[in-house]
């Protein structure tokens, strides 16, 4: 155990303070959107005073940016992952069915993933409903860097004739990414509809992620069977 005062302790400290304050954000943020949330609710909710926060993150922007950033790097192993194997892919001799199943897996981490993260979902939502205004001011060249990377391997699907579409591959996948944020978004409306069900529980859940899992793939891949010989 470290010593009081030694950097070992500090930095320890320092840790758990950025992750309470970050917990804190996410929480606000996902109750009230960017504009609705308030510094004095975050610094209240973390147990920490707004000096403090500004000294870690200069301001609500940069603290909102810090809460996506690590969303996006909760994901990251695995989009990395998917990158690589669908570049293989798109270099080697891989078959239709073959590809769907690797896009069924990740499709389905993605979703895995929103569900446990319930107020990543809603910060997405209020992002979509503001018309991304405010993502668009926290975006990186790591971004760029991301979508320039997918978009290379995406052509090169499209040009084997794997994708289904025609249309700009990244758009495909990024629509189709989305099914899953969407799909969870209606989850009260289907309750207000059909109260009878629970949407929320464990079968459920299950069968509507084999659902957009398949309603994406079908979407976006062609089949073995449709393949050109």
């Amino acid at each position: 155990m470290a010593e009081p005062g030694s950097r070992r302790g500090r930095a320890h400290d320092a840790e758990g303070t950025r992750e309470a304050i970050l917990n804190a954000a996410e929480e606000v943020f996902a109750q009230h959107g960017f504009d609705g949330a308030r510094i004095d609710a975050i610094a209240h909710a973390a147990g920490y005073n707004k000096s403090l926060i500004f000294q870690y993150f200069d301001d609500k922007l940069g603290l909102y940016g810090a809460v996506i950033r690590r969303a996006d790097d909760q994901t990251r192993v695995w989009q990395n992952e998917a990158l690589g194997t669908l570049l293989l892919a798109a270099e080697s001799s891989i078959n239709a069915d073959q590809l769907r199943e690797l896009l069924r897996k990740y499709v389905g981490l993605y979703f895995d993933y929103l569900v446990e993260h319930p107020r990543v979902l809603r910060i997405y939502m209020w992002e979509m409903a503001e018309g991304w205004q405010t993502f668009s001011k926290i975006m990186t060249q790591r971004d760029f860097d991301d979508v320039d990377q997918f978009a290379y391997v995406l052509a090169k699907l499209q040009d084997a004739g794997l994708m289904r579409s025609s249309f700009i591959a990244i758009q495909d996948l990024s629509t189709a990414l989305f099914i899953s944020i969407l799909y969870l978004s209606l989850l009260p409306l289907y309750k207000v509809l059909l109260p009878n069900l629970d949407f929320y529980s464990s079968d459920e859940l299950a069968r509507a992620r084999e659902f957009v899992t398949e309603f994406t793939v079908n979407g976006l891949l062609i089949t073995a069977l449709e393949a050109k010989p």
